[in-house]
């Protein structure tokens, strides 16, 4: 017998009896707006759970800004961001596990981060010990250089804080500061420390390095993101019988009586509007301004910082500075973070509101100036063919300001909707960790409803 596609289960009445012998609607076909990873992590839940499922995507591909395309001009395959998940986050690992992708992605044996400061000229790993007793600050060749016991207890107390100070005003500026929680913090929030909430980098931290270094071991894809946390999900989803439709972008929901009741793309059709029946339901995983424009009156947040990635062609030394982990952090430069890529390094920039209105070429130049110091190339290396991305919106703004007008996914505007993203009130800051909890959160929701 042919399974029914989500189009039938629609057309179906499904109802519960409930303990009081009353007869309940049950949740028939869930539409999830937005093929992320919020969308797809809500649509996994879905569909284990039995529900009729159909994703819309706007784009061509799934995975938002966590995905891969092959770059015609450098002839390569390129991640369109840089994301480094840590062995704390759980969501992200029962995500692998559900979509089979565990064997998709390398986990370091240990945590190390390897940094070099490019003014100086100096080098360190930062090692943390395996168990949550944290001996490893006692050991100069595992802590950062020019740091003491009295700083880690400094930088200890920001786990507490659960008010609106800001990263730069947590504890001192010490040696410390500048060369561990400063630039963990602009990647971990990407915001500046003068604006951004302390108590976000806090929540972080006692997930990770707070429970001790088992929870630090960097995860890292194989090939790229979308073989690693997208494709595997959407072939999931299509074992399962869940639609994904790519280039579907809705463009209204239709709301009566409390209710989403239909939904409509950019021409009144996607072709025709969708009609939804009494136990349908709706997950809304779109970046915050899309989600305002088909929710008016959704409190979202309105400010925005950027990201940019800069990918140049450039085969590293496996036995090189990135040999033994696949990236880098690097300080005092304009680069932050450097990764080892099939046939090229790529370079990550957070909280580049500054940065990002400069050309392509101007950027690279500042850019390939660090990756070449740190690769320890011969000078002068040309400069190799580059690609540079840019993602003007890639986050909300971690300030006290935009983090109270995170929304959390229900919302009083539509009783069979909720809401999801990393922009959502998950109590993280927007990481690939908070959007994976946002869409099981949402789906959640609706299964209960």
């Amino acid at each position: 017998m042919p399974t029914a596609r989500p189009s039938d289960h629609a057309r179906r009445s499904v109802v519960r009896i409930g303990t009081d012998g009353h007869k309940a609607a049950v949740m028939q076909t869930i539409h999830v707006i937005g093929g992320g990873l919020s969308g797809l992590s809500a649509a996994l839940s879905l569909s284990q759970a039995g529900r009729a499922v159909v994703v819309h995507e706007a784009g061509p591909a799934a995975g938002g800004r966590c995905r891969s395309y092959f770059d015609r001009e450098l002839g390569i395959r390129v991640d369109n961001g840089n994301h480094l998940m840590l062995s704390g986050n759980r969501a992200v690992l029962a995500y692998l596990r559900e979509t089979g992708a565990e064997d998709r992605v390398r986990i370091a044996d240990r945590p190390v981060f390897p940094f070099r400061d490019l003014k100086t000229g100096v080098r360190w790993s930062l090692r943390p010990n395996r168990g949550r007793l944290p001996w490893w600050v006692l050991r100069p060749g595992r802590r950062v250089p020019d740091t003491g016991l009295a700083d880690y207890l400094a930088m200890g107390r920001i786990v507490r804080i659960r008010d609106d100070t800001p990263v730069a005003e947590a504890m001192p500026h010490s040696r410390l500061y500048e060369r561990l929680v400063e630039p963990l913090a602009i990647a971990a929030l990407n915001t500046p420390p003068r604006t951004g909430l302390a108590r976000l980098l806090a929540a972080v931290m006692r997930e990770t390095l707070m429970v001790g270094g088992h929870t630090c071991r960097p995860i890292l894809p194989l090939e790229g993101l979308s073989e690693a946390m997208v494709d595997p999900a959407v072939a999931t989803l299509r074992r399962r019988g869940a639609e994904v439709r790519l280039n579907s972008r809705i463009a209204e929901l239709v709301l009566a009586e409390g209710s989403v009741t239909a939904l409509r793309g950019p021409d009144g059709s996607i072709p025709g509007s969708i009609p939804l029946g009494p136990a349908d339901g709706v997950v809304l995983a779109v970046p915050p301004w899309v989600a305002a424009d088909l929710l008016p009156g959704l409190t979202a947040p309105t400010a925005f910082e950027a990201i940019l990635n800069l990918h140049f062609r450039h085969e590293a030394d496996p036995a090189g500075p990135l040999g033994e982990t696949g990236f880098i952090g690097l300080i005092g430069g304009t680069a932050e973070w450097l990764f080892r890529k099939p046939g090229h390094v790529s370079v990550t920039i957070s909280a580049a509101n500054a940065l990002v209105d400069e050309t392509p070429a101007a950027l690279a130049g500042k850019v390939w100036t660090d990756v070449a110091a740190a690769l320890d190339l011969p000078a002068p290396t040309p400069m190799p063919p580059f690609r540079v991305v840019k993602e003007k919106r890639a986050t909300f703004a971690a300030t006290a300001e935009q983090d109270r007008r995170r929304p959390g996914p229900r919302t009083a505007l539509a009783a069979n909707l909720a809401v999801a993203g990393d922009w959502t009130d998950t109590g993280l800051p927007a990481t690939i960790e908070g959007a994976i909890r946002s869409g099981r959160t949402a789906a959640n929701l609706l299964l209960s409803r």
